[in-house]
């Protein structure tokens, strides 16, 4: 007679139950119920059951030690349930006895397989039905056979296409789940399965599907990287296999590492777009570029780290993207039927000032001209309203639309929402070169002349290489080093048809940071802005205790709003770190966290030394505020750019850049040592800030720029 056991986490309906037994027991079956449910208040109910036996599972873990009750909070259900039953001498007893052992509900799956492996000779299923059919098997073969139910590891290694082709999620989850891929030989087992020879496609891309799953549980992020990206070099389909590699790096970049298959993806990606550009399927053609651009250009490799591989090589970087000739069909210039008309005479001149959602660096230059006699302002935010939000940010319609040579109803909804906008202007000033800047030359502007500006943070995004700069009449930069990156990054940008280029600086109001100091200014070090992993506030940190071991005097003052952690997990592990050091300073009261403010002048009166401690930057608006203040300047050469033709040395006077925070801390140190120096270098910063960027002489550059004829 064959033996059954039932794993249930909650009550079974008592008439599908007692129905349940006998159909097994028409089979001859005798079949036991062992549950973590509370079983006292329906005993009666289970005795009318015709089971051969039931018994009560721990239902806590009171008798437990701390540890596994710890263990057991942060697990899942399942995972909960087997500490409970797995001490329990019935069930043990009776799992090894069993020809079939079935888990009547989800909570029970767990357990069922971990029963399976001190019983390997043993069918496991989830659910009833499965649990009869495996039993009908085993009455028609005479003899106990493990098919497709929940596999012993030892059958991956035997026989992988017949351990995990057809077997359901629920099992196959189960089989990959956290213990298992914890061990090491769980690990390579399964590993090993997924690139075994003869696998059918579809079977092998779902196994590595539930080994990923399986091995992120258990904390092995970049295992699972490779379950997805060794399953997919045995896939001969492109599309699958760029899929699959596409899933295995986006593992990694969810974690915050730097994906080790980057390139295999991209590639991939870049060649599913070609054979589907070369067949006119634009539509699948433009969403593999699309996800080849989002991973070239994803903001973990080049945001939210200390390094960035355009920093370090980037013609180097995009040859790839270039070597694409669905991209290179994207990247071609339109140019325009007409040039732009010249500025009026009779009239003013109509300026239409527009971004998307940020305008931060946008409010000297409105208020400028919303009273000026020679200019009728409009402003424009494209995420004020959802039809132009939709548009300004729709990526991988974009790239249909220059794919299918500008044909997509994508640009007839472009020239039906912007037409008004460019038919009022004679000139469009477009903040931030992003989303926006590419939808915009999606169309001919006519003879509207257009403006883009762009900052540093763009150049690290795809966003410049998918806009149709022969469509720009005047691209702005706030610094030459800037300008260098990205004119060697975009190919256009050094082609004829490129746009007249520019060297504005942002509008800043320096003269009113020109304020006394207080008494204690002098051993204050400053640092506005801390919000971003590219501020690297962990050098500013290094600096200030350098000098606290020559005098204790001195503190750290941050001003700005923390970094967010949900913004990735690279800006996670960041904050973290971050954290864990500046908890004992700011407790010891060497750091002060001043946080947001709306009166930064009022800040920089109790800083005497500002920082700039970033790995980039455009101009450091910050630090060129905390300058005007007369706080002496330290700026650390910032890496992407350091050693370049055009640097934060090349932007900044001689003796404000160090190279190390030992030479920042030295700075300090000699020119701090007294009062008097430390004012005359300040009085100095102070001066040079303000002749230089204040918006009483960048105003005239805005107004050559809007205003003459070109």
């Amino acid at each position: 007679m064959t033996e059954v056991l039932f794993i249930a986490t909650k009550r079974p309906e008592f008439g599908i139950l007692t129905d349940t037994v006998v159909k097994f027991r028409d089979r001859d079956a005798k079949v036991y119920l062992a549950g973590t449910f509370h079983m006292e208040p329906v005993t009666e109910e289970l005795s009318g059951a015709a089971l051969e036996g039931v018994h009560q599972l721990p239902r806590g873990l009171t008798r437990r030690s701390t540890s596994v009750r710890r263990k057991a909070k942060a697990s899942s259900a399942g995972m909960r349930v087997w500490l409970q039953a797995q001490r329990d001498r019935w069930l043990r007893r009776r799992a090894l006895s069993a020809q079939v052992l079935v888990a009547l509900d989800p909570g029970a799956v767990y357990t069922v397989w971990r029963l399976s492996q001190y019983n390997p000779t043993a069918e496991a299923h989830f659910g009833v039905a499965a649990g009869l059919r495996a039993l009908d098997k085993l009455r028609e073969q005479g003899t106990v056979a493990r098919q497709a139910g929940i596999p012993a590891l030892g059958a991956v290694a035997k026989d992988v296409r017949r351990s995990i082709d057809g077997i359901p999620a629920a099992m196959m989850r189960t089989a990959t789940a956290r213990p298992v891929m914890r061990s090491t030989l769980g690990a390579r087992l399964w590993r090993s399965a997924v690139t075994a020879p003869g696998v059918p496609v579809k079977a092998r891309v779902a196994a590595s599907r539930y080994v990923a799953e399986g091995m992120q549980w258990a904390g092995r992020t970049s295992g699972a990287a490779i379950a997805l990206t060794s399953a997919a070099a045995k896939i001969p389909d492109l599309a699958v296999r760029a899929e699959l590699l596409y899933e295995g790096v986006m593992t990694e970049i969810a974690r915050g590492i730097s994906p080790r298959d980057l390139n295999k993806a991209v590639g991939a990606q870049l060649a599913h777009a070609d054979e589907q550009y070369a067949k006119g399927n634009h539509e699948v053609a433009s969403e593999a570029l699309n996800k080849a651009l989002f991973l070239d250009f994803h903001r973990v490799l080049h945001i939210d780290q200390l390094s960035s591989p355009l920093a370090e090589d980037a013609q180097g970087y995009i040859k790839r993207l270039h070597g694409s000739t669905a991209f290179q069909a994207v990247s071609r210039a339109r140019g325009r039927k007409t040039p732009p008309a010249a500025p009026p005479t009779d009239r003013p001149l109509r300026l239409l000032v527009t971004t998307s959602a940020n305008a931060n660096f946008l409010h000297h230059i409105l208020a400028l001209y919303e009273d000026h006699p020679q200019v009728e302002l409009r402003y424009l935010d494209l995420a004020a309203q959802r039809s132009l939000k939709r548009i300004a940010w729709a990526g991988r319609l974009m790239l249909e639309d220059r794919l299918a040579d500008g044909t997509s109803d994508y640009q007839a909804d472009v020239e039906r929402l912007m037409r008004p906008y460019l038919d009022w202007a004679d000139t469009v000033f477009l903040d931030w070169s992003v989303g926006p800047a590419a939808m915009l030359t999606t169309i001919d502007p006519g003879d509207t002349r257009i403006v883009v500006r762009l900052h540093s943070y763009e150049a690290f995004t795809r966003w410049p290489h998918m806009t149709d700069f022969s469509r720009v009449d005047d691209l702005i930069f706030v610094a030459p080093h800037v300008r260098d990156l990205v004119t060697s990054l975009v190919p256009q940008l050094r082609s004829e048809s490129a746009p007249r280029m520019h060297l504005l600086d942002n509008a800043m109001e320096l003269s009113g940071f020109v304020r006394p100091k207080s008494a204690d200014a002098r051993f204050n070090l400053g640092l506005i802005g801390v919000s971003q992993v590219a501020k690297d506030p962990l050098w500013a940190v290094d600096v200030l205790k350098r000098v606290r071991e020559h005098d204790e005097r001195y503190r750290l003052l941050l001003v700005g709003g923390d970094m967010d952690p949900k913004t990735s997990k690279a800006t996670s592990d960041y904050l973290k770190l971050f954290e864990r050091e500046l908890a004992p300073l700011v407790e010891s009261g060497a750091v002060v966290r001043l946080g947001p403010t709306d009166d930064v002048p009022g800040a920089l009166t109790d800083i005497g030394v500002i920082l700039s401690s970033s790995v980039r930057e455009g101009c450091h608006v910050g630090l060129m505020e905390g300058a005007a203040s007369a706080a002496l300047p330290v700026v650390r050469d910032w890496p992407f750019y350091a050693g370049r033709a055009n640097s934060a040395r090349t932007l900044y006077p001689e003796g404000w850049v160090v190279d190390s925070p030992e030479e920042a801390a030295q700075r300090i140190l000699d020119i701090t040592s007294t009062e008097e120096s430390w004012q005359k270098a300040g009085v100095l910063a102070s001066e040079h800030a303000v002749s230089t960027w204040d918006w009483r002489v960048v105003q005239k550059q805005f107004d050559r720029l809007f205003l003459d004829e070109v």
